[in-house]
């Protein structure tokens, strides 16, 4: 019955776009069910919503098969007057209202959002797509929730013992390899490379960025455990490539477009609420 009705909105429509002073032919039925006619447009509506080609001769007749007895059982199970016929209605209402409303925006919105204006949003908006970065390294010596407190204490004075190291002179690297627990940076010297502000986590970005250039920070706790971290390089500000973000400018813009189009639509209704 959804595709009953589906095409058989879609026939109505095209008829009232062909104007109501234009004589329409009188349509040829490919079946009676019940003695309700299924014209040959409605089938053809249903060939194309299933995108069927018109020279497939053989796939259109057996789809015909389908589209009648498909009728015939829905024909059958609504006078049988088990379901909840109000039930049914709303949801069919509901497919109804989201198919128009999906449709309608998609065929809108094909060509509202062309790649200048986007180029044009990414040129004009340079700062909202800056990052600010840094270069760093740490000793990670890592807890974990089910630690008891001797031994995460112990984790601490780990991690005191690495500082005091570096204090006194110990190559940062030479340190990490030896003491930290981040086996990957580890064997780089305890070398994150670069990071943009708020990766990894809160405590360790507000950290590292509040060093200075070769500034080493004292041991503090993160949910990976302890931390001594050295700012390598930085801060400096990189500008993310256009190709990285047009498909997000993209989104944003049919998005402004989308909802400025549904207050023009919804600026044309009259809606009146009962009051609760």
């Amino acid at each position: 019955m959804v595709f009953r009705f589906l095409v058989t909105l879609c026939f109505i429509t095209l008829l009232v776009g062909c104007g109501q002073k234009q004589e329409t032919p009188k349509a040829e039925n490919v079946a009676t069910i019940n003695d309700h006619p299924i014209t040959e447009a409605q089938f053809e509506a249903y060939l194309k919503f299933k995108r069927v080609p018109a020279a497939d001769e053989k796939r259109r007749r057996m789809l015909l098969d389908q589209y009648v007895e498909r009728e015939a059982l829905s024909a059958a199970v609504e006078s049988e007057n088990l379901l909840d016929r109000e039930l049914i209605q709303a949801e069919l209402n509901e497919f109804r209202k989201e198919m128009l409303i999906s449709r309608y925006f998609e065929k809108f919105l094909k060509d509202k959002v062309t790649d200048e204006a986007v180029q044009n949003y990414y040129n004009t908006h340079a700062a909202d797509y800056e990052q600010k970065m840094v270069h760093g390294a740490h000793v990670l010596i890592r807890t974990n929730s089910k630690m008891s407190e001797a031994e995460r204490k112990a984790k601490l004075t780990t991690a005191q013992e690495a500082y005091s190291r570096i204090r006194a002179g110990k190559d940062f690297g030479e340190v990490a390899k030896q003491y930290s627990e981040d086996k990957v940076s580890a064997k780089k010297g305890g070398d994150l490379g670069w990071l943009k502000e708020g990766i990894i986590d809160p405590r360790f970005s507000q950290v590292l960025f509040g060093l200075e250039p070769g500034g080493v920070s004292e041991p503090f706790e993160t949910a990976f455990g302890f931390h001594v971290v050295k700012l390598l390089e930085g801060p400096k500000m990189v500008k993310r490539p256009f190709s990285a973000v047009a498909g997000d400018i993209r989104y944003q813009l049919r998005n402004k477009v989308k909802q400025a189009e549904m207050e023009r639509l919804l600026s044309k209704v009259k809606v009146e609420k009962k009051a609760q």
